[in-house]
């Protein structure tokens, strides 16, 4: 017992540390001793076989491999696609932080002693029995990511995004229950649903063609054709209704006029509109009669009914840009925040406008 416990305190092989915690046998009396008790013994053979047949069932069971077609990512430490993949370790097939990583810490004070009460030693027990239960918590989790292929999740949500978005839809409401019925059985799901799918959309295509009276796809694809240009005119229509209906004089039309035409054109608008971000955009700003609109030029009359800014604004926002400029000798987006206290969007316009028509430079 003495020699054991030497070694589990030194290590094994540290024959000479061993030795002189034991004080009454030397290094090769107790290296030959062990090997001949304990390593080379025919009786504990087949006991240390099972154990070692054992630990590598382990082994397989927790470790998380990639298959052997696959090419595992391998990120550094603490980037963004390590972070994706939960501090994964392909070499080690194992995460630098396991699920309820601290679960040992509750056992590292038990002892287990003769003199333990009955009591005590329950406790104890039932403490072992939380963490062996704490254990199977984690395999299981690590047993979902594994048989599902969740180590790579950018290629996973490649995968996903193969799918039309209803059945995208589909697949972020039921990934909940994957891990019930297990990788196959969603897969085989999800891939009906998207056939399915497919399906309607087709019976509802060759429906439409039975309705306009085609009765061949040579029409039909004369139809979609067709239908696509109407499309496209009635949409154009629809555009000029709703910005006619707000504007009240007609520069403002001349200049959306022009806009759409740089757009049908290929090319990109001078000033960025606002988006429609499921409300109406407010109409251009009207500047007759407003005071300091005879300063402006015509692009910065454009951008002043464009960005809804009084002219006498536009020019106080505009010298104090250009101040701070010259001082600087270059200017920062985030430095003309500082300096206009308005809308961070009007800013940039502003900003981008001045350093478009060379009023200021970038720092």
């Amino acid at each position: 017992m003495a020699l054991l416990e030497a070694v589990m305190d030194c290590g094994f092989g540290n024959w000479q540390d061993v030795a002189n915690q034991m004080c009454t046998k030397t290094k090769e009396e107790c290296e030959k001793h062990y090997m001949k008790h304990f390593i080379n013994n025919p009786l504990f053979a087949s006991t240390l076989l099972n154990l070692k047949q054992a630990e590598e069932a382990k082994t397989a069971d927790t470790a998380i491999p990639f298959l052997s077609t696959d090419d595992p990512p391998r990120p550094t430490f603490d980037s963004l696609l390590s972070r994706d993949m939960a501090g994964y370790m392909p070499a080690r097939a194992d995460f630098i932080e396991e699920f309820d990583n601290y679960a040992e810490w509750d056992l590292r004070d038990i002892d287990f002693v003769e003199d333990d009460s009955d009591i005590l030693h329950a406790l104890k027990m039932a403490v072992v029995d939380i963490y062996h239960s704490r254990l199977k918590e984690r395999q299981r989790r690590k047993k979902i990511i594994r048989d599902h292929g969740l180590i790579n999740l950018r290629k996973f949500q490649l995968m996903e995004r193969r799918y039309p978005k209803e059945v995208q839809d589909l697949y972020e409401t039921m990934r909940r229950f994957a891990r019930i019925v297990g990788p196959v059985e969603h897969d085989k799901f999800i891939e009906s649903h998207a056939l399915e799918f497919e399906l309607r959309r087709e019976i509802k295509r060759l429906q439409e063609y039975r309705t306009a009276g085609i009765t061949n796809f040579c029409s039909a694809r004369t139809y979609d054709h067709l239908k696509k240009t109407r499309e496209e005119e009635r949409l154009k229509r629809t555009m000029l209704s709703e910005v006619l209906q707000y504007i009240q004089d007609s520069s403002a039309c001349q200049q959306w006029l022009r806009r759409q035409a740089d757009i049908d054109s290929g090319l990109s608008p001078s000033i960025p509109m606002a988006s429609n971000s499921g409300r109406r955009s407010a109409p251009p700003l009207n500047l007759t009669g407003l005071p300091g609109t005879e300063k402006l030029n015509e692009k910065e009359k454009e951008l002043c009914q464009m960005v809804r800014l009084v002219p006498g604004a536009y020019l106080e926002y505009k010298s104090a840009l250009l101040n701070e400029c010259n001082k600087q000798g270059g200017l920062r987006l985030a430095q003309a925040r500082a300096l206009i206290k308005i809308d961070v969007n009007k800013t940039r316009k502003i900003y981008d406008f001045l350093i478009r028509e060379g009023y200021i430079t970038k720092a």
